[in-house]
């Protein structure tokens, strides 16, 4: 293992620990919905660790494999009973199994371009994080598909968060800019809005990170 993959694998282990303590051991005691949501947010930086990882299959199958296994046994479905239910989200019980699933395909197929591995995870993150937060407090009018209740204010945020974190991720990653880049990443946002919009069942952990990274892939010439 190259030393730089180690580096990563501590960065992303001891991210998430650090995480799973402040939101299960001090948010959890009076706000365990909010606890969730704020796990499903900051687990998105994850992103910003990838540039240390030199090697494809350490940063799919050691960094971010293994914890498709570790929230499905904390999901309400483990076969062990202590971790049940420890880190689902409200009314998706695969919903983290799910973002570790995406960010295992993401970390392998786009290995050589890390930006947009980035700007999965971060639409999933932070996007659709921020976008059940705000439709819960703010979003009086819903519309339903597929039997899931959204709402308006929820997409338009998913929309706003999602935009705003792919130009983060490209500052980060050293992406220049243009007029036609910028509108080409509205429409992402616009089109990320909309499938976490119609997608049920928490799948939308898998269908919001693979549609961003894909139209932004196409956009690049990487996929196709």
């Amino acid at each position: 293992m190259i030393q730089n993959d180690l580096l990563g694998l501590i960065l992303v282990y001891g991210y998430v620990a650090v995480l799973l303590f402040f939101t299960e051991k001090i948010v959890a005691k009076k706000y365990p919905l909010i606890s969730r949501k704020i796990l499903h947010i900051l687990v998105g930086n994850i992103a910003f660790f990838l540039p240390v990882f030199q090697t494809r299959e350490i940063m799919a199958f050691a960094a971010a494999g293994p914890f498709i296994i570790f929230t499905f046994l904390m999901s309400p479905y483990s076969p062990i009973k202590s971790m049940r239910g420890k880190t689902s989200e409200a009314g998706h019980g695969f919903g983290l199994v799910y973002y570790a699933i995406a960010w295992t395909v993401l970390a392998y197929f786009f290995f050589d371009n890390k930006e947009i591995i980035a700007i999965g995870i971060l639409a999933m993150s932070y996007g659709d994080g921020f976008a059940s937060l705000i439709g819960i407090r703010y979003g009086k009018r819903k519309y339903k598909v597929f039997g899931d209740q959204k709402s308006y204010v929820g997409s338009l945020a998913m929309a706003l968060f999602t935009f705003g974190t792919i130009i983060i991720a490209l500052l980060f990653y050293r992406i220049s800019f243009s007029q036609t880049l910028v509108l080409y990443i509205v429409g992402i946002a616009i089109v990320s809005a909309i499938v976490e919009g119609v997608t049920p069942k928490g799948l939308d952990n898998l269908s919001v990170p693979f549609v961003t990274a894909l139209l932004y892939g196409l956009m690049q010439g990487v996929v196709l």
